[in-house]
């Protein structure tokens, strides 16, 4: 490739050439492909799918410059000249989003308030049944102090009334509620 070279750069035989494309980077480093035929640019490789990013600074002796049409340039010190193809080309990676290192495990000691634990749940409804008692109950509760409108499922409307009272009463404490009414319905 004619532009490689005169960035000073190898030309390889690489599985990354792309007839008709042109790679680019914009200023912070992102890499992006510009389609000459249909005249589009995307952000993933058109083979493989993958973003990509530099690494690192520019090479030793080589400053990046906008010209007046706004269109980032590199200036080679060195060897004094300029090209609109970055040196840093060579040498870019991979941009995989971090994937948590472990995933998270439950197990039969977990509350519903660890799981939920960072999670925001503001306009969303969840129905939670037998949710008077036991695990439903600690359900409900995690989700409506996650922000969730919760309509509690349950046969006795006595205890139903009691377990909202005791949400609200824990909401009130811990969360200051908003001004709405209440986020928690019971049907029998």
């Amino acid at each position: 490739m004619a532009a490689l070279r005169y960035a000073g750069l190898d030309d390889t035989d690489s599985e990354d050439e792309l007839p008709g494309w042109e790679e680019r980077t914009t200023k912070d480093g992102w890499v992006y492909y510009a389609n000459h035929t249909e005249e589009k640019t995307q952000w993933e490789h058109p083979k493989t799918g993958k973003r990509k990013r530099v690494a690192g600074d520019l090479p030793y002796g080589w400053e990046q410059e906008t010209d007046e049409n706004g269109q980032v340039f590199f200036v080679d010190h060195i060897n004094k000249r300029t090209t609109y193809l970055d040196p840093r080309l060579a040498f870019t990676v991979d941009d995989n989003p971090t994937k948590p290192a472990t995933r998270q495990r439950y197990d039969g000691s977990t509350t519903a308030m660890e799981i939920l634990q960072g999670r925001d749940f503001t306009g969303k409804v969840v129905v939670v049944t037998g949710a008077n008692s036991g695990i439903g109950f600690e359900t409900a509760k995690s989700f409506a102090l996650h922000g969730a409108h919760v309509i509690l499922a349950c046969r006795n409307m006595a205890r139903a009334s009691e377990a909202v009272s005791r949400i609200l009463e824990e909401w009130k404490t811990t969360y200051h509620p908003p001004s709405e009414k209440y986020r928690i319905k019971i049907f029998d």
